[in-house]
């Protein structure tokens, strides 16, 4: 019996080492339901993805549609950002508070402090502060947008320390998204009657239009929108190309010949592989 365990020790310790190396072959380490700030007495939570082999840079991902956004298992998460973490991006999908209690303006909030919140622990998240890119789709790309176009340093007298550090970003990727609100918030329109976030007073539709707050110091941004959307209109993507490309922002417009509200099959490729691309060029340099 003991020269029998002395054989076969060998291959227990073969065995430990090789279930070892599966553990720790770069399979992304996800830290769920992150607190980023409260209101209310609810937390604001994020879901922090953190791939093998990191690269130094980070990526919002906003989880968010019509300005709803709803918590799922990370472990979907991490197969939905796949992409994504392969590159060595960490990412950080963010939760924002929802609609109907909540709206557009104070989602917009929501998410400039989770900005500022990962610039402030980025040495904590193991990322470079100043290259934190952001993207989403449909509400969240409108809410992408705003993050792109109305970034401040923050407020150096603010009692709250997340309050003090800066909203910028330093890359944006958009798909389909919203870029003019002031017709959407007019009672008696079909984004009005269909979406209870944009069901606040229609003086602050201009202040929540990232199209109207395009300056030269805007992120460098992508956008990408199928040609045959039917909710979202191909033509905001390209009045907000234009308006980027006017001042001076660096921007890319990929249309997707007939792809819709949504991509899949090989247009989800298309449009993931560009998201990645940009985020290479602008987060890293390549």
């Amino acid at each position: 019996m003991r020269q029998a365990m002395k054989t076969s020790t060998p291959l227990l310790f073969l065995c430990f080492a090789l279930l070892s190396i599966v553990s720790t072959s770069g399979e992304p380490k996800v830290d769920s339901d992150v607190v980023y700030g409260r209101k209310h007495g609810l937390a604001l939570t994020m879901d922090v993805l953190t791939p093998g082999k990191p690269n130094g840079a980070g990526v919002v991902f906003i989880v968010s549609g019509g300005w709803g956004s709803h918590w799922y298992a990370p472990e979907l998460a991490v197969k939905s950002r796949l992409p994504l973490l392969k590159a060595g991006y960490t990412v950080f999908s963010v939760r924002h508070s929802s609609s109907p209690k909540y709206l557009v303006p104070e989602i917009i909030e929501d998410v400039r402090r989770s900005i500022r919140f990962i610039r402030l622990r980025a040495k904590r998240f193991g990322i470079d502060p100043e290259k934190i890119g952001v993207t989403s789709a449909s509400s969240g790309g409108h809410l992408t947008l705003m993050l792109a176009t109305t970034a401040d340093l923050g407020n150096p007298k603010a009692n709250d320390e997340v309050l003090r550090a800066s909203s910028r970003v330093n890359a944006a990727v958009a798909y389909f998204a919203p870029t003019d609100l002031r017709e959407w918030v007019k009672p008696g329109s079909f984004y009005y009657q269909r979406y209870a976030a944009l069901r606040f007073d229609q003086d602050k539709a201009a202040a929540c239009s990232p199209i109207l707050h395009v300056d030269k110091q805007d992120a460098p941004t992508l956008l990408v929108h199928g040609s045959r959307d039917p909710r979202v209109p191909l033509k905001l993507s390209e009045q907000m190309y234009a308006e980027l490309k006017k001042r001076e922002v660096p921007a890319k417009l990929v249309v997707i010949e007939g792809a819709g509200h949504g991509f899949t099959g090989k247009d989800a490729k298309r449009a993931s592989s560009e998201r990645v691309a940009w985020f290479d060029k602008h987060l890293l340099g390549e």
